[in-house]
């Protein structure tokens, strides 16, 4: 599985952004995807997941309500939806795919090159 994220961009607090991790392969349907973040001199922070048949996902509480995650197998993309920006929210987010829902950052098999968001007060 290939992944590759786009969407990022600069942003004023309180707006909006959407970014989406393409996938390729035939077997993209029978993995599980999460978005992971990075801040500049912070450790990698999970910020949501989407089961494979997309009908289940979860989210770190600093996203939650703000963020939505969600699938297009038939397109072979993900999308996270990030609305209500904060400044805190300024990072590189990667897309990552791994076959089993649940799993730790370091679980991730497939990685994206990531996609950097920067969210201005």
């Amino acid at each position: 599985v290939q992944l590759q994220a786009s969407g990022g961009g600069l942003v004023q607090a309180g707006g909006s952004l959407r970014l989406s991790c393409a996938a390729s392969g035939r077997t993209f349907s029978e993995y599980a995807v999460g978005w992971i973040r990075q801040a500049p001199g912070r450790e990698r922070e999970f910020v949501a997941a989407i089961n494979w048949s997309g009908d289940s996902s979860y989210y770190a509480d600093s996203v939650k309500g703000r963020f939505t995650v969600s699938r297009d197998d038939v397109k072979g993309t993900v999308l996270l939806q990030m609305n209500s920006l904060k400044p805190e929210d300024t990072a590189v987010y990667y897309c990552a795919a791994d076959r089993v829902y649940g799993s730790s950052i370091k679980g991730y098999d497939y990685w994206g090159q990531g996609t950097l968001v920067t969210v201005s007060s």
